[in-house]
């Protein structure tokens, strides 16, 4: 990843990626590939939540949108836990992607607090 600041469409859309590259690399078993597309689902939603957040036309749309990206994330993160509890894949390898997961939301929450606050002035 490049050094400057990389920006939440970008970053969010990277996680998308990374989501992807997870998802195909699961192993073929059935209880992979039913928890893989869930994963799928949810972590690739959250960049096209955000970008729709970024299209917003007024702060009530962008905060419902980015409220719905936080419930993705939220979810991705389950779905990580469970591959990784279910013993599908090692904690150790999806460790990078929570923490991700992580700071995306606090981001996430982060503009949510100070849309509301700006629409409460």
């Amino acid at each position: 990843m490049k050094s400057e600041k990389v920006g939440i469409l970008e970053r969010t859309k990277l996680f998308a990626l990374r989501i992807i590259r997870l998802y195909s690399s699961l192993p073929k078993t059935t209880e992979a590939q039913v928890i893989g597309k869930q994963l799928l689902r949810s972590g690739t939603s959250v960049g096209g939540q955000v970008r729709e957040g970024n299209r917003s036309r007024s702060d009530a749309e962008m905060i419902s949108k980015t409220e719905g990206a936080l419930q993705e994330l939220e979810e991705t993160m389950y779905w990580l836990e469970l591959l990784a509890d279910a013993d599908i894949l090692k904690a150790e390898r999806l460790a990078d992607l929570l923490n991700e997961a992580d700071e995306l939301t606090a981001i996430l929450v982060t503009s949510v607090k100070t849309l509301k606050s700006r629409r409460n002035k």
